[in-house]
């Protein structure tokens, strides 16, 4: 079982990189055993293109090596802080994408401009808080996830699957490592297409709610029409 969830991470570790979220060794993806309480996750500092599914580090929820030669990802404490939290979150993701950094960079939350986002996303993509200078200094990853946390307390984890971590980049998250890596891919696509709205209309609003509800639900919820119910023939 754990060597199917190494593979599973392995696997969307370089679907991110080919997706082009990525630079060098920037970012990673994360996916956990529930039932084991084991996260497996991306080894800090491996390139993409020599990693191989046996270099996948798996910790305990106390970020403790249990299985691997290679030191974990620095953001391992950021991940377990989402797993904590979140109990349907199945896999994590963090990149350095261009479109959504910017967001970040900048502190702005990416609004809901259009159908593509709210295909995607319940409304924006929010933005966390400033760290403080205690906060860096003492337990930095962990309280970025705890940044994260607080970001999206309030609201269903698997309806908004990103945060923007303030001066920092996106982090997204889904029920399964893969769907992490697509969160994170429209997060960029919408990121970008918010930055051209927004370049050609600076005080364009946010798409009616009623329109974003209607995308959000085509394809979310027990009501959901989009795509193909099990056992049709398409």
């Amino acid at each position: 079982m754990l060597e199917e969830l190494k593979d599973a991470v392995w696997k969307a570790n370089l679907e991110l990189a080919r997706s082009g979220l990525v630079i060098l060794t920037f970012g990673n993806v994360s996916g956990i055993d529930r039932r084991r309480g084991i996260v497996a996750i991306k080894p800090s500092g491996v390139a993409y293109e020599t990693l191989k599914a046996d270099d996948i580090v798996l910790v305990d929820l106390e970020g403790r090596v249990v299985e691997g030669w290679l030191n974990p990802s620095s953001d391992t404490p950021t991940h377990i802080e989402l797993y904590r939290a979140f109990p349907r979150v199945g896999g994590v993701a963090h990149a350095h994408s261009e479109y959504a950094t910017m967001f970040a960079q900048a502190g702005r939350e990416i609004p809901c401009l259009g159908t593509t986002h709210a295909d995607q996303f319940h409304g924006p993509v929010r933005v966390t808080r400033q760290l403080s200078e205690s906060e860096v200094a003492d337990n930095y990853e962990r309280n970025t996830g705890r940044a994260i946390v607080e970001r999206v307390s309030g609201h269903f984890a698997l309806e908004n699957p990103a945060v923007l971590v303030a001066g920092h980049g996106p982090f997204a998250w889904g029920a399964t490592p893969q769907e992490a890596v697509e969160a994170s891919v429209v997060l960029e696509h919408v990121a970008k297409m918010a930055y051209g709205t927004l370049a050609l209309d600076p005080r364009r609003p946010p798409l009616e709610s009623h329109i974003q509800e209607k995308h959000f639900r085509r394809k979310h919820g027990p009501g959901a029409t989009y795509g193909q119910k099990k056992g049709e023939r398409t």
